[in-house]
């Protein structure tokens, strides 16, 4: 039988192993910058693998080859993977690529005297490095990261992008650049740091209010900052600076600098200095030029929790920018209905391509957020799901299609799942919907100690799925950024994350997005976005127990409330979904065409 693509390429990345002396090669996703959404330069595990999740990572050797990716992606990677000689590896029911390797170390050194894994070190942050030289300690194992074989045999490589870079409208930005900057500064001199490099693009972007188009759905461009006491410095591909961008950095107080040039840039610190990592977003390429005698200060980025908490003004703006997503919304899904009911054959791309359209027609709209996921039946068990136009289904017959999708708009980032019956649903399908809504509203009320870790409140959503034997493998909550990032630290409301810095603070924006999922049949999330607000509690003005927060949700479209068994609901449920869809109403009624306003009105009537 003849080779797959795929297959060629594992061949020839093993035939360049050979050549450095390599025994296994370890492939992340991830770029020199530790992102989730990647250029296409930097999509090496796809390119390898053939597998097009936006998480997993590829281990090859020279006989085996595999591809761990969690529970999100199975069914997803079984159906890529098939033909390619790559195994897939389920996270979270086996070993990780870690464990696995240990293992296969204990095999190769029982007939050789040394290992050598290889990792491209300008796509591993300092973090894995120390994660994998601990692993292996004790093992006569060799770590290689100052070599890229995959750019050996990786002919047609796409380029960088080269995106000009343009300015976040100055009236949606409730704080100046180098107001940022000196924020910045005064947390280096908390950690007695004299310089701090950022490489994340959320942090570059935030920092500099500044805004590109280099990563799909995530209006960022690849830079790196180092910041001095005196000085700060962006390094980026020059030709993507206008005149008037420039200017803004010039008066922010920011030089700039070629791309390429933060290594050298480092490799001029003195002995004395004292540089400021996040170890966890920066890549230990970046780093190659770092004299030995050079302080390295590992601690979380101080922009981390400075852009999550946004301002009173961010906020406002957050909710206006909510507004004009919700009547998108309310004009797609009377589009949406109304096309179905005239009897026109409509697929999970159709979705994508209406909601496109009905978001372009807002104010300061900018893009999608991340891309559309519309499953139909058996696909919204798959919980990142994409329809692509060689696999997608149509809306045909009975059952739920699961949409989940959100915007950039210049005056905030948005993120919605909503369900939508086709033909006749089921009972079995209603209560589940049921079920995740009774656990949505279970996080929408609740009230917490503000400082408390994001991770702790992960069971308060799920105790109304849990008391039914149901659950759901992925998160309840990630951070939102403002205009950035759609997934977005430190806040993740999950079980699974660590708890170190994951600490709820005021003004944050985070997810609500509880789920249930019945591979092979149906999937049902429903999600909304939520600001932490304090809790003013009635009588007691200083409470001995300290502040507390609850939830503000800010996402405004209608839950169909013809997918619930009501019976199900308590009236303390029941009246949650009327104020709800009463809020939705008078925040979007004025807003719309006739058609909308109609359909809004028949989904936001009490239950």
């Amino acid at each position: 039988m003849q080779k797959t693509i795929i297959q060629n390429r594992i061949t020839d990345l093993r035939q360049a192993m050979q050549t450095h002396g390599i025994d296994a090669l370890i492939v992340p996703s991830a770029d020199p910058h530790l992102s989730e959404y990647l250029p296409e330069y930097w999509q090496a595990r796809q390119w390898l693998s053939g597998f097009t999740g936006s998480a997993g990572t590829l281990v090859v050797t020279a006989t085996e080859a595999g591809l761990w990716a969690d529970s999100r992606y199975w069914v997803q990677a079984d159906n890529e993977l098939a033909d390619t000689g790559i195994e897939l590896q389920k996270l979270q029911t086996g070993n990780s690529h870690v464990d696995w390797l240990k293992q296969w170390v204990k095999q190769q050194l029982s007939n050789k005297d040394e290992v050598v894994i290889a990792l491209d070190g300008n796509v591993l942050s300092v973090a894995e490095q120390t994660r994998l030289q601990t692993a292996f300690n004790g093992y006569a194992v060799t770590l290689k990261t100052d070599v890229d074989v995959l750019n050996e045999i990786w002919q047609d490589r796409p380029a960088l992008p080269t995106a000009p870079i343009y300015a976040h409208d100055a009236k949606f930005v409730s704080q100046s650049a180098s107001d940022k900057l000196r924020a910045g500064r005064e947390h280096m001199g908390d950690q007695n740091a004299q310089h701090q490099l950022l490489s994340r693009l959320d942090d570059v972007a935030w920092l500099t209010n500044l805004r590109g188009n280099d990563v799909d759905y995530n209006p960022v461009f690849l830079a790196h900052v180092l910041i001095d006491e005196d000085k700060a410095t962006l390094f980026v591909d020059t030709q993507k600076i206008s005149k008037d961008v420039q200017a803004l950095l010039d008066d922010a107080g920011f030089n700039v600098a070629d791309y390429a040039d933060v290594k050298t840039a480092l490799d001029k610190l003195s002995a004395e200095d004292t540089l400021l990592i996040d170890p966890s977003r920066v890549a230990v390429g970046t780093l190659a030029k770092v004299s030995e005698n050079v302080t390295i200060i590992e601690k979380t980025n101080p922009s981390t929790m400075l852009k999550a908490v946004k301002s009173p003004d961010d906020i406002e703006h957050i909710r206006e920018a909510m507004r004009q997503d919700g009547v998108a919304l309310c004009e797609f899904f009377a589009e949406f209905e109304r096309r179905l009911a005239d009897g026109e054959r409509l697929s999970e791309l159709d979705v994508d391509e209406m909601l496109i359209d009905a978001r372009s027609a807002q104010p300061n709209y900018v893009s999608p957020s991340f891309p559309t996921i519309a499953g139909f039946n058996a696909n919204g068990a798959l919980p990142h799901y994409r329809a692509l136009p060689d696999n997608f289904s149509y809306l045909d017959g009975d059952g739920l299609l699961l949409i989940d999708s959100g915007g950039q708009y210049q005056n905030g980032t948005t993120d919605i799942t909503r369900m939508v019956g086709i033909g006749q649903v089921s009972d079995a399908q209603k209560t589940d919907v049921t079920r995740v809504l009774q656990a949505h509203i279970a996080l929408a009320e609740a009230h917490f100690p503000e400082g408390i870790p994001a991770p702790n409140l992960d069971a308060i959503c799920r105790a109304p799925l849990w008391r039914h034997g149901l659950d759901y493998g992925h998160g309840t909550g990630h951070g939102v950024g403002y205009f950035l990032n759609v997934h977005e630290g430190p806040q993740a409301i999950s079980h699974n994350a660590d708890r170190k810095n994951r600490e709820m603070r005021a003004g944050m924006l985070t997810s609500n997005e509880p789920g249930l999922y019945r591979e092979g049949k149906w999937g049902i999330r429903i999600e909304n976005l939520v600001v932490n607000q304090v809790v003013n509690h009635k009588n007691d003005v200083d409470n001995e127990f300290g502040d507390y927060l609850c939830f503000e949700t800010v996402t405004l479209c209608p839950i169909d409330t013809r997918l619930l068994d009501i019976d199900l609901l308590t009236e303390a449920e029941k009246a949650w979904l009327n104020g709800y869809h009463t809020k939705v109403y008078h925040e979007l009624k004025g807003r719309m065409s006739d058609e909308a306003l109609a359909w809004l009105e028949a989904r936001t009537q009490a239950i």
